[in-house]
């Protein structure tokens, strides 16, 4: 009830007016509310796009037939390194006889593509199809199920891609390539391909990440998504809301979910141009082995930052040999243009052509230098080689000694043959202490000191010596190991 403020009696017009006044207020209120917030994102729409893509995408049917006894051969060699079950293995070949020694049986595979071009031809995975006897193609033709023989164009173990080819008497429906670069995390994408067999399953989900290595080859720099890939979408297409492909569906975390993995389309499209033309795929060498900077590293080398790849070993003969390249220069930039860490130094050289010149800049020793390097022809069969250490060491009483939880000893001249070091020069690590500079810096038994601060050594006196003057000035050293015939470095903190 409204009063007067003199009278303290009712006014009925009066009361009338406020509570319009007011209820006009609070609307206003309200409709500015309204205004000021931001509308309310909608869910996209995906039944155009499935509609429009999903024709080009194609189910893919292999047959490998694989020796029976070869495989559990296999099962029997790498579960039991010892030879503990040897016995059972002749037993249980003598009982089965042919049937165990010559078993054969045909294994049946089913994976996804899309096609590229409208006269057949069909960009997947290499693992769909690698080994296959028989690969047949189904795919959806105006409403239609088509299904075809397949030919293996072209395939690149490196990056798991591979292309098809069917011959048709009219023309497909293609799928066109978006820029992988420019997609980023959150956006939503669409992958579209035959999990367990079921074809033309489409799932939506974004972008979880961009630039992941999961250890599957040298090239790793998968798109992670959390759109469902399943056993049976390796191959299929990653779409953009445009339905452009930015990515090529290939891998999954078997005890995860939402977690698969995608190559980013301007890597695939690069390699795929290539192979479909039948030649082998193309990519510059320069004969090193590497690997990333650490801070320690960066520090004992005298480095403003870690980044760059540092050389591990030179392979003699090589385009980095022959360009002057030497064991501890760290690559920090190819044709003017930065490398953070070894991988991107792979890339930057692989991605150029064998008989290119690459300018590389290079830190050695606290200077940048320029060195001009006419590349080779990268060979995925290729076994890195050792360093080519042909200076003499210092002659050494075979005495053991230990310094900062390591254990030495002189190399002796077999082992040295067999790793191919020179005669004289090195130390053999026999034992690491625990919660030692050594055990922190990964040394391991085995291996073989060939150089501290990027100086040769092969007594224990020198050794220390480097330690107790540049080690302590610095807080660290970079030490040049040997293991199994392979040279890596590691940073060793000195207190």
């Amino acid at each position: 009830m409204c009063f007067d403020s003199h009278a303290r009696i009712p006014h009925q017009g009066v009361c009338f007016m406020i509570r319009a006044a007011v209820a006009h207020t609070v609307c206003a209120l309200f409709a500015l509310i309204l205004l000021a917030a931001p509308a309310r994102a909608e869910l996209p729409e995906f039944t155009t796009l499935a509609e429009s893509t999903g024709p080009a995408v194609v189910n893919i049917a292999t047959v490998k037939t694989v020796n029976t006894s070869e495989q559990l051969k296999d099962f029997f060699q790498f579960h039991d390194r010892d030879g503990r079950f040897d016995d059972f293995f002749d037993q249980f070949e003598r009982f089965f006889g042919d049937r165990f020694r010559g078993g054969e049986r045909q294994e049946r595979s089913l994976g996804s593509g899309f096609i590229i071009s409208p006269d057949g031809f069909i960009a997947t995975n290499n693992h769909v199809v690698e080994g296959a006897d028989e690969v047949k193609v189904n795919l959806q033709f105006k409403g239609k199920e088509e299904s075809y023989d397949a030919t293996v164009v072209g395939r690149d173990q490196e990056t798991d891609l591979a292309v098809l080819k069917i011959d048709t008497e009219h023309e497909l429906p293609t799928l066109q390539w978006g820029d992988s670069d420019i997609m980023k995390i959150g956006q939503w994408v669409v992958a579209i391909g035959n999990p367990f067999g079921l074809d033309h399953s489409v799932t939506a989900g974004i972008i979880s990440a961009k630039g992941r290595v999961i250890g599957s080859g040298p090239f790793d720099d998968f798109i992670q998504t959390d759109a469902s890939i399943n056993p049976g979408n390796s191959g299929g297409p990653l779409l953009n809301m445009q339905g452009e492909v930015i990515g090529i569906n290939s891998a999954i975390v078997a005890s995860g979910q939402g977690i698969g993995f995608a190559i980013p389309s301007n890597m695939a499209r690069r390699v795929i141009a290539q192979i479909r033309t039948g030649k082998p795929m193309q990519r510059g060498w320069i004969g090193v082995t590497i690997q990333d900077v650490d801070e320690n590293t960066a520090k004992a080398l005298d480095m403003d930052e870690a980044s760059g790849a540092l050389i591990s070993s030179v392979m003699e003969g090589e385009p980095a040999a022959n360009a002057g390249m030497k064991t501890g220069d760290v690559i920090k930039a190819v044709n003017g243009k930065e490398v953070a860490d070894a991988s991107e130094l792979l890339k930057a050289i692989a991605a150029l052509k064998p008989g290119e010149k690459a300018e590389l800049t290079v830190w050695r020793k606290g200077d940048t230098l320029n060195l001009t390097v006419t590349l080779g022809q990268r060979d995925a069969e290729r076994i890195a080689g050792g360093l080519d250490n042909n200076q003499p060491g210092d002659q050494t009483a075979p005495a053991e000694a230990e310094a900062y939880g390591l254990t030495l000893q002189p190399v002796p001249d077999q082992m040295a043959s067999q790793l191919g070091i020179a005669k004289n020069l090195g130390l053999l690590v026999t034992d690491v202490q625990d919660a030692t500079p050594a055990m922190n810096a990964e040394i391991q038994p085995g291996d073989v000191i060939l150089e501290v601060n990027q100086k040769p050594i092969s007594t224990v006196d020198k050794f220390n010596a480097i330690l107790d003057s540049e080690g302590k000035d610095k807080g660290v050293v970079l030490l040049l190991l040997n293991r199994q015939g392979r040279n890596l470095f590691r940073s060793m903190v000195v207190e």
